[in-house]
């Protein structure tokens, strides 16, 4: 009896194991899947890339990429600085030449030399610690309506000095530097030429020969400026606008309508940066688009997205920019710690001279 009863038992045993068994296998791992990692870039507002370019970027690392829009140069600088110590991304650009000084002295970044840098000529590179790196330039200079000094049998300007001439009187709006950039820049450009002595003086005679100051470039260029139905044939833009004309004109055409002043220090050097934000808690990864943002690929992406240029020497240009860019050899140039120590101060000496009732 007992050898019948333990046979059973263990029959029901085998039966219940077999009924209780699955042929699939079972996934007890309470694991979640990896999340793909997020780079938040912070930027100035002008900031603009195209979309395949930066997809190209989050599917080779596998990575999402966000951008953080805090302003201007000037204000993303201070947003990074005031949040150093709980930074709200992991990689800064847009700081230019005209903050770079700020940057730095604030300690927002962390060191790094990219591999890229052997490619990008030293006249960009205007911190020699390696804490922000050169990705574009840009010329603010005087531009001007060919047709007008055509029709006119008038020369062109050729420098800042003609402007101050008889037969250049009402003919030039230039751009308030306490609320442009490229009036700021402008700005930079007179006392780079002239120094901190002299550039008060020459804005006294340009006043005198009657300039037009307004409040920023799209009425400077689009409003006042004769090419496009203005009163005025000179205005301050840019060294790539004359090309731009040609880019996005409504109806071909040959050559550029406009020509950009490049004598001697009449033009000023915008040159923008890039810095790994300290504290970064993704430092492999800001490296590595640190590294894109100065390679061919990101570098030929810039111009025709925000009208600056690439200081990568390998990266290629458009044909029309290859074609009708006028480069100059000798813009005005203004330390970044004079800029820093100065900058307030020759602002509002200018508004007081320039814009007194």
């Amino acid at each position: 009896m007992k050898l019948k009863l333990l046979f059973l038992f263990t029959i029901l045993v085998v039966l219940t194991a077999s009924c209780g068994t699955s042929s699939a296998p079972v996934d007890v791992s309470t694991e979640e899947p990896t999340a793909i990692p997020v780079l938040t870039i912070m930027t100035h507002d002008s900031f603009s890339v195209s979309g395949e370019v930066i997809t190209a970027f989050e599917e080779k690392y596998d990575v999402d990429v966000q951008f953080l829009e805090a302003g201007d140069a000037g204000t993303t600088v201070n947003k990074a600085a005031l949040s150093k110590d709980f930074p709200l991304a992991d990689v800064l650009y847009g700081v230019d030449n005209t903050f770079l000084s700020r940057a730095l002295e604030e300690g927002i970044f962390e060191h790094y030399a990219s591999p890229l840098l052997e490619d990008i000529p030293d006249q960009f590179k205007l911190d020699d610690q390696n804490f922000a790196l050169p990705v574009d330039f840009g010329d603010v200079c005087l531009n001007y309506e060919k047709a007008y000094f055509e029709e006119n049998d008038l020369e062109p300007p050729s420098n800042l000095e003609d402007l101050l001439k008889p037969e250049y009187k009402g003919l030039v709006v230039v751009e308030n530097p306490a609320t442009s950039s490229p009036g700021l820049a402008f700005l930079f450009a007179t006392i780079g030429h002239f120094g901190e002595d002299g550039y008060l003086d020459y804005w006294q005679s340009l006043m005198e020969n009657e300039a037009k100051v307004v409040n920023d470039w799209e009425t400077a260029y689009y409003t006042e400026f004769s090419r496009w139905g203005g009163e005025y044939p000179i205005v301050v833009s840019y060294g790539s606008s004359p090309p731009f004309e040609v880019i996005f004109a409504e109806e071909p055409m040959d050559e550029p309508p406009t020509a950009a002043v490049i004598g001697a220090g009449s033009c000023f050097r915008q040159i923008e940066f890039v810095g790994i934000l300290k504290g970064t808690s993704h430092r492999d990864l800001a490296e590595k688009w640190v590294d894109f943002m100065l390679s061919p690929t990101f570098q030929e992406d810039i111009p025709l997205n925000m009208y600056v240029f690439p200081v990568n020497q390998n990266a290629k240009l458009n044909e029309t920019f290859a074609k009708y860019l006028v480069i100059p050899d000798e813009p005005a140039t203004l330390a970044p710690d004079l800029i820093a120590q100065n900058r307030e101060e020759w602002i509002q000496a200018w508004t007081e001279l320039v814009l007194r009732d």
